[in-house]
């Protein structure tokens, strides 16, 4: 699962890092809690030198009206889905990201919210496809994110997570083929990906700002220290 994005690198750092311009509309606005049905910030295999910004919910072809669409995909059954078929097929992605979110509800209790994020890299890519609804009066380009099974850091917190990509796999994960993208789809390899507590206030999506991604006072430092 991955229901929270950010992305709040300084935009020239942003091109220089993916080697791309940013093209969208209005332009780049760093974003500190990026939630469903809003827009994520990609590369698509289409433009690999561009970095756009589309919805974030892949809205089925055969859907009558927009609809906030799928925002996850199991990257381990993507490939057998109608409503993937076209995207895994011809149309990956790179979501890109300064760290996600998730919940971890400890022994039943309230959730809490953690960020998961690089150590060394203030913004690193998730694997991603994209596709375009088209109705009859409009057009919206729409981006899923696919998921994997957890890694150690991520087992204590959720049973899933997303596709994060190592650097020396990007350019792979937009020019490859199928069969060999589905081999990319494997929990995140190193052990530079960090975790800790957050508050509440991401919770809210109208919570966009630096104060989202305190720790809270209690951070606990080390996986050991906040697993199970």
């Amino acid at each position: 699962m991955c229901g929270r994005n950010s992305l709040f690198i300084d935009q020239p750092d942003l091109e220089a890092r993916f080697d791309a311009e940013v093209v969208t509309d209005g332009g780049y606005t760093p974003r500190y809690n990026i939630a469903p049905g809003e827009d994520l910030y990609i590369i698509t295999n289409e433009a690999s030198d561009e970095i756009d910004a589309y919805h974030w919910g892949l809205i089925p072809f055969w859907a009558d009206e927009p609809e906030e669409g799928i925002i996850n995909a199991r990257s381990e059954t993507a490939d057998e889905k109608r409503v993937f078929e076209r995207a895994w097929e011809s149309r990956p992605c790179l979501v890109l990201s300064s760290g996600f979110y998730e919940w971890k509800s400890p022994n039943g209790g309230s959730k809490q919210p953690y960020r998961i994020y690089r150590e060394d890299d203030p913004a690193f890519a998730m694997a991603g496809l994209w596709d375009v609804w088209e109705g009859d009066d409009e057009t919206i380009s729409c981006v899923t994110i696919l998921t994997t099974e957890p890694n150690d850091l991520m087992n204590s917190i959720h049973d899933r997570m997303p596709v994060v990509l190592p650097q020396d796999a990007e350019s792979d994960w937009l020019a490859a083929d199928p069969d060999t993208r589905k081999e990319l789809c494997q929990p995140y390899p190193k052990d530079d990906l960090d975790a800790y507590e957050i508050s509440t206030r991401v919770n809210n999506p109208g919570n966009d700002d630096p104060q989202v991604i305190e720790p809270l006072d209690h951070e606990q430092s080390g996986l050991g220290e906040f697993s199970s």
